[in-house]
């Protein structure tokens, strides 16, 4: 999508399944072993009571939102700001949605409210992305 045809408040969504294959290939590609991540023994005895994902992980679905939908291909992280307000489990299914709450023009700038919750409604990342838009 060009930068003039975007406008504030336009939104997009991205939803997936987290699963055990997620969460073991990407403790894998990053190194981050965490043991409340990948050993169900260890996670029982933490406040969380099972493994959970990666929250990285989990926010991968709003850069995937962001390079996919909107505003779509060719577009560059500048930043991203993420807070993590509940935990994500093995299988639950994650709706990532962003909404353009700012644009400016001469630099081809858009920010965008982030956030994902899970399939009972709850938010488990909230957050904002500025991009710069390259079409």
């Amino acid at each position: 999508m060009k930068f003039d045809e975007l406008k504030i408040g336009m939104s997009a969504e991205t939803t997936k399944t987290i699963t055990e294959t997620d969460v073991v290939l990407f403790a894998g590609l990053s190194t981050d072993i965490n043991p409340l991540h990948i050993n169900e023994e260890y996670a029982k005895t933490t406040v969380f009571g099972s493994r959970i994902a990666h929250g990285i992980l989990v926010s991968g679905l709003i850069s995937a939102t962001l390079a996919n939908k909107l505003p779509g291909p060719g577009c560059i992280y500048l930043g991203q700001d993420l807070k993590f307000t509940a935990p994500v489990r093995i299988n639950d299914t994650v709706t990532a949605r962003v909404e353009i709450t700012e644009l400016r023009e001469d630099k081809k700038i858009v920010t965008l409210s982030t956030t994902c919750t899970n399939q009972r409604g709850e938010v488990v990342i909230k957050g904002s992305a500025v991009l710069k838009h390259n079409v």
